[in-house]
């Protein structure tokens, strides 16, 4: 199949590129982050632009399209707000559209973030409550895609991996500081779901190939609090637990309003994909075999 990946720089975005082309024609479009020797092909976008999006598909000619283009960054968000509401409702309207118009299939990535974290474990049929500018525009492009491509994927997702910096996902800052034998701090009051991003990519792509619709939880079927997601980090990847403090995280010094409990069901995938998706531990195990095969220096290897 011939697969356009939108973001194709960004943490999910790359993973997701690299893993789909091995059986798989595939397109990645980046904006200012250039990629250079990668196994698919690299085509730089301005996707704001007035053309951009008709050009991208008309060069691509995709069968699948999966968009993990947005500005993620909740601090960003709150600062930037019209840009947010550009990339994270705009642009995915857009591309619904001209996806739909051209025949192709299209996932949409969107955020566990949607929700208020009140109580958690959140099904695709919960109401969401979100918190954050960056909630909030992702809410409303969820909306905007459905509207637009009642056919398309809508993906609630949250994961870690290597990144083309290095600095992406919250496990790489965990390591960055323990690898230096720094303290740092650790939520024991948050909770979340995240899925191993090469994982969460395969899920997608089989999503895909299953003809599936609609919204769906793609997370791992097990959850943690941050704190202990970095305990069990330093202790796979041998370094001193004890350099992870327990925080709270009204004691921490972030502008933009977090959920506490973003902990979501993925009952409704794994019966339609006919088998659950992987817990965090196996994720865990799998991200630090990347590690030592490797993985993380071939992709930052791509950086131009």
């Amino acid at each position: 199949m011939r697969l356009l990946v939108t973001g194709a720089s960004g943490l999910l975005g790359l993973n997701l590129a690299l893993e789909a082309s091995r059986e798989n024609e595939v397109y990645g479009s980046v904006n200012r982050n250039l990629l250079k020797n990668a196994p698919f092909t690299v085509i730089q976008s301005d996707l704001t632009q007035p053309g951009s999006l008709n050009q991208l598909l008309a060069e691509s000619c995709p069968d699948w399209v999966v968009n993990c283009a947005a500005l993620a960054n909740l601090e960003a968000c709150e600062a930037q707000p019209d840009l947010a509401e550009k990339l994270n409702i705009e642009l995915p309207e857009k591309l619904a559209y001209y996806v739909a118009k051209g025949g192709a299939r299209l996932v949409h990535i969107s955020t566990d973030a949607v929700f208020d974290g009140i109580r958690g474990n959140y099904s695709e049929t919960d109401q969401p409550n979100p918190l954050s500018k960056y909630a909030q525009t992702k809410l409303e492009g969820e909306q905007a895609v459905s509207a637009a491509n009642p056919e398309a994927i809508i993906a609630r997702v949250n994961m870690f991996g290597w990144s083309l910096g290095g600095r992406r996902s919250l496990a790489e800052w965990f390591l960055n500081h323990l690898s230096a034998n720094q303290e740092i701090s650790g939520f024991i009051d948050v909770y979340f779901c995240p899925l191993l991003a090469t994982d969460l990519g395969n899920l997608l792509i089989e999503m895909l190939a299953k003809d599936l619709q609609g919204l769906y939880h793609v997370v791992s079927r097990d959850c943690s609090n941050k704190f202990n997601f970095g305990v069990n980090l330093a202790r796979l990847f041998g370094y001193d637990p004890s350099l992870i403090r327990p925080t709270s995280l009204a004691d921490s010094e972030l502008i933009a309003e977090r959920s506490l409990n973003l902990t979501l069901k993925a009952d409704k995938l794994s019966k339609d994909l006919g088998t659950p998706p992987p817990d965090l531990d196996s994720c865990l195990k799998r991200y630090h075999n990347q590690y030592l095969d490797g993985f993380p220096q071939a992709i930052q290897g791509l950086r131009s």
